[in-house]
């Protein structure tokens, strides 16, 4: 049996990733505020990363109110040869601007993350909102302002964020996050999807496919952003096992214990080559499970499959009771 394919995959515009990289949000909590741990263990963490063959470093100027940036800085000024890919996001600090999209704050926040960064371009940088303003009155604005910056180079890729629906979404709500996701990208035309993801997101049908076969057939590179445990520890809770007796823990028995990590990763990564994974971490052990879990054989259509139907198992337990929160979704 062949071993996973850890070869660089191609995300439009020239930038080739690892198919495994590393997302900062750990570094810092909604609203900007950050941490109290000190930044040792999130550096190692990112150097550890590296060492492993990282190159796609993923941070947002609102993770720690720039905190992620200027630890992703150091890291850049200490790995000068390295071809590491930085990205970063805009759209949730909105400082004394009207709003985060209005008039030149793009251009102003780009160049306090390139600041941070100590770097002179942003290989990609993504719009990390759905929202607009009223009617969606800075969406123009906003997409001339990144067009811009890409054709002075400023940045190389132009990054939009995925749609994402709560497990317990109702139909009414995933309906509604897929409109409101196809209207945006007709407009913006991304280079590539960011997507909030983990091994128990309720599917998004997107013109009856799928984001990996939709993003395929546009050539839209994908990063699927997992938080540390993939979402699995949730799952795993004694409820969600007594409840789904043949759901996470029927893959546990014929893959065995601590393989539900490497499990959730393969599950994307095997499925399209225009796809890479950033996992969240808070330090260099979490970084070493996750690249140890890419380890071994690749998954075979029948894994793959089984796979898949554990994971619908535990998603339709939780979707039993759905809410509706139409408003976050659109974000209007």
């Amino acid at each position: 049996m062949a071993d996973l394919d850890l070869t660089s995959r191609h995300l439009g515009l020239g930038l080739l990733a690892h198919p495994l990289g590393v997302n900062l949000s750990a570094c810092g909590l909604p609203g900007g505020r950050t941490r109290d741990e000190d930044d040792g263990p999130f550096l190692d963490g990112l150097r550890r990363a590296v060492e492993l063959g990282a190159n796609l470093l993923d941070a947002a100027d609102y993770y720690g109110a720039g905190r992620a940036e200027r630890l992703l800085g150091r890291l850049l000024r200490e790995y000068p040869d390295r071809a590491l890919l930085t990205s970063s996001k805009v759209g949730r600090i909105r400082g004394s601007a009207p709003h985060a999209y209005a008039d030149r704050h793009i251009h102003h926040q780009l160049q306090q993350t390139l600041e941070n960064l100590y770097v002179e371009a942003l290989d990609l940088y993504t719009l990390a909102s759905w929202d607009f303003g009223p009617q969606d009155r800075y969406l123009g604005p906003a997409i001339e302002q990144m067009r811009a910056l890409r054709e002075v180079g400023a940045i190389r890729a132009i990054g939009m964020r995925g749609p994402y629906v709560p497990t317990d979404a109702a139909p009414a709500e995933r309906a509604a996050c897929a409109e409101r996701f196809l209207y945006l990208f007709r407009l913006i035309r991304p280079n590539v999807i960011w997507a909030r993801c983990n091994a128990l997101t309720p599917a998004i049908t997107l013109e009856g496919e799928d984001l990996l076969t939709f993003t395929a057939r546009h050539g839209v590179g994908v990063i699927l952003a997992a938080p540390g445990d993939l979402g699995l520890r949730t799952a795993l809770s004694p409820a969600s096992i007594e409840v789904e007796p043949g759901g996470l823990e029927s893959l546990r028995a014929r893959f065995g214990p601590g393989t539900l990590t490497r499990l959730a990763l393969l599950s994307s990564l095997q499925r399209v080559d225009h796809c890479v994974t950033v996992v969240g971490y808070s330090n260099k052990d979490q970084v070493e499970e996750s690249f140890r879990s890419l380890a071994g054989p690749a998954l075979t259509a029948v894994e793959l499959r089984l796979l898949e139907d554990a994971y619908a198992q535990v998603r339709a337990k939780e979707c039993l009771q759905p809410r509706e929160r139409l408003s976050a979704v659109t974000g209007n």
